[in-house]
């Protein structure tokens, strides 16, 4: 008898345009101490494996066929208090956004004691002796002060970090995973990995990790499921999947992670579709929309230039100065990105990379420094109409796919807004054929366009939130991890999009990211961030084969080494010689 079996799943969401089967005939087992990796492509169906099993399926979602037995007792068909029991206490789960898993009005202490006294026999001072404990095994820096604040206070990674210690507070006997390491730089996401391996080995804990990542299956599970269009395709031992495996679109999906040992021209893409049975074709925008000249001023010199750039928050207020708490940010950051050029930051979460972004695109004022754009000083112009000149020439693909769109608009004036905003079609139907257009080309298929983002998957509303940031025709894009939500096929897809963009229109990018492979493969120029410094900036393959700072050698030794994916004849760039 295993941990737990999941029978003949199939689960189904009705809707008005038919019933959707978005889980079929799926079969699978977790031992005791076990980690089943459960990977696939976006819309795959891996997050509703785990919505069913702790019984959190999105109504009219629900399982029309199959069972799931824990221990061997069945838990899908029990009443909703009991249920409750089991959620939690018995099943943990990490979800998959940390934004909206954690309540923005309580703080971490309240939310996280809370529940450990709901399914532990704990008073309060020991409740949040063993949350403070959590934080500090889950590499929440200061957990003392920190669990005092709200959500909207942490960096995208600290917050997973904060939903994974939720999930270990009851001490589960199960856990199920859904991208537990999406936010997470390489160092905290091997720390989060050996703390999951732990409980699994010392407390026969079993786990269901579902993600996209191949460097954490590699390292990290014993078994793994690939689904494919709600089914399983192929399951077996890792390393047998990852190494040899059978079915054509495992190996399609394996050939389309980014190499971390060499740089590529192209990412290769995922070529089998089951229905078409052809490979997906490439993009060609010469002759699109975004390909068409745009009425920018040239600019001489460096694009952009931060100069001593500085951002302080008040993470204690107080009506006495002396009382009052403050976290730097940002200190003191300075560098240049030249027309066409894409450069990248990577450091650890909460490094300040994001809060950088945020200065450049007006969403943070900063404390000290200037910002230097287009032939204009951003953090002089106090006119909102000059502003929105600048906006437009500047767009941000947010970390986050789910609270960057909103719920109450369809996928089409999402789209529409920017090109709406600054009146750059000349009506409604052609307004309509570029969105559909730009959803085409992005991978989602003008379908989308009638729909709601709670619609889509994690990675399909990423996809969303990229066609709007093209909206606009921006000659400056300012990615925030944008393929963090999105699996390895995709990301294909999307970072090839990028390229296409960058080399035809002579784009320019700042590209933030934890994914190292992703960013040898993207960038020109790389600045490691740690603290809220810049350590060191380097062109990109000499960072990677030689890097000068301390912290850079201790980034790109943690990086993941895929010995298992060796992939051959792929068209490979010559190193760039450092400048």
């Amino acid at each position: 008898m295993s941990l737990l079996d999941i029978k003949n799943l199939r689960v189904e969401f009705p809707t008005r345009r038919g019933v959707f089967t978005a889980v079929q005939e799926v079969t699978l087992s977790v031992e005791p101490g076990e980690i089943l990796g459960c990977v696939g492509e976006s819309g795959a169906g891996k997050s509703t494996i785990g919505n069913a099993v702790i019984g959190l399926l999105e109504p009219p979602g629900h399982m029309a066929e199959g069972e799931v037995d824990l221990k061997g007792e069945r838990v899908d068909n029990l009443p909703y208090e009991a249920i409750r029991q089991v959620r939690g206490r018995r099943i943990g789960m990490i979800f998959q956004d940390p934004l909206t898993s954690l309540n923005p009005l309580q703080t971490i202490e309240r939310q996280l004691v809370e529940t450990i006294q709901t399914h532990l026999p704990l008073s309060e001072k020991d409740a949040r002796k063993k949350a403070v404990d959590l934080l500090d095994r889950v590499g929440i820096p200061e957990p003392d002060l920190r669990i005092e604040q709200y959500p909207h206070q942490f960096s995208g990674g600290m917050r997973q970090r904060v939903v994974i210690a939720l999930a270990l507070c009851a001490d589960p006997e199960v856990i199920i995973a859904d991208e537990p390491t999406t936010a997470l730089d390489v160092s905290i996401q091997a720390q989060i990995l050996d703390l999951m391996r732990e409980l699994c080995r010392e407390r026969q804990v079993g786990m269901i990790i579902i993600t996209h990542d191949m460097g954490v299956i590699a390292d990290i599970t014993d078994r793994v499921a690939v689904m494919y269009r709600g089914k399983v395709v192929e399951t077996g031992p890792t390393e047998k999947i990852l190494g040899d495996p059978d079915h054509p679109y495992t190996k399609s999906l394996i050939s389309a992670v980014p190499r971390p040992d060499v740089r590529l021209h192209r990412f290769p893409l995922v070529e089998y579709i089951e229905s078409a049975g052809e490979a997906r074709k490439e993009l060609d925008i010469s002759t699109h929309w975004l390909g068409q000249a745009r009425d920018f001023d040239q600019t001489e010199g460096p694009l952009l230039r931060l100069q001593d750039m500085h951002m302080r928050f008040v993470t204690r207020n107080a009506i006495l100065p002396r009382d009052r708490r403050y976290l730097d940010a940002v200190k003191d950051v300075s560098f240049e990105i030249h027309q066409g050029e894409v450069f990248g930051l990577v450091g650890e979460s909460g490094s300040g990379k994001s809060t950088v972004a945020r200065m450049i695109a007006g969403l943070y004022r900063p404390t000290g420094g200037r910002i230097h754009f287009a032939g204009g000083e951003l953090t002089s112009i106090k006119s909102e109409r000059e502003m929105d000149y600048y906006r437009r020439q500047m767009q941000m693909i947010f970390q986050d796919p789910y609270s960057s769109l909103n719920p109450r608009m369809r996928v089409l004036d999402i789209v529409a807004e920017p090109i709406r905003f600054h009146k750059l079609a000349n009506s409604r139907q052609e307004v309509e054929k570029i969105v559909l257009d730009l959803l085409e080309h992005v991978g989602l298929g003008a379908a989308a366009a009638v729909k709601y983002p709670h619609e889509f998957s994690g990675g399909q509303r990423q996809r969303i939130s990229i066609a709007r940031a093209l909206a606009t025709r921006p000659r400056f894009l300012i990615c925030d991890e944008p393929t963090s939500a999105l699996d390895v096929s995709i990301q294909a897809q999307i970072l090839n999009l990028l390229k296409d963009l960058q080399e035809e229109l002579g784009l320019t990018m700042l590209f933030i990211s934890h994914d190292l492979p992703v960013i040898r493969q993207m960038c020109d120029r790389v600045g490691v961030m740690r603290h809220g410094q810049l350590c060191e900036i380097a062109e990109t393959e000499a960072l990677f084969q030689n890097p000068q700072h301390e912290y850079s050698q201790h980034l790109l030794d943690l990086m993941p080494k895929l010995d298992v994916l060796s992939q051959k004849g792929l068209d490979v760039e010559e190193p760039s010689q450092p400048a």
